[in-house]
């Protein structure tokens, strides 16, 4: 069986528990950048990834349903990021109202 070429963007679990994405392949350095639920980036080795996944202590992983883990997003700018209270909306000016364009 042949061992599946890392994924950008794919979800994988190492030795059963520590989940993590991979980031970037860079194949003329032969290497795999990782990122961990919790944030920490590390670098892999693609004969290590091989010799891992024939072993069996890597295998493909669902993404996590929380993906704030890894971005560290507070919850204030979550909500600041997708339009705030909607106190704070009535605050805003509205669009264009006023401007005369041909002035």
């Amino acid at each position: 069986m042949t061992t599946p070429r890392p994924d950008i963007g794919g979800w994988y679990r190492l030795d059963g528990s520590a989940l993590f994405e991979v980031v970037a392949l860079d194949e003329d350095d032969g290497t795999v950048e990782i990122q961990y639920f919790d944030g920490t980036v590390e670098e892999m080795d693609i004969e290590d990834w091989e010799a891992q996944w024939d072993d069996g202590a890597l295998e493909a992983a669902e993404a996590p349903e929380d993906w704030s883990g890894s971005v560290d997003v507070d919850e204030e700018d979550d909500t600041a990021a997708h339009g705030g209270k909607a106190e704070d909306r009535e605050v805003r000016a509205s669009g264009y109202e006023g401007i005369d364009l041909f002035e």
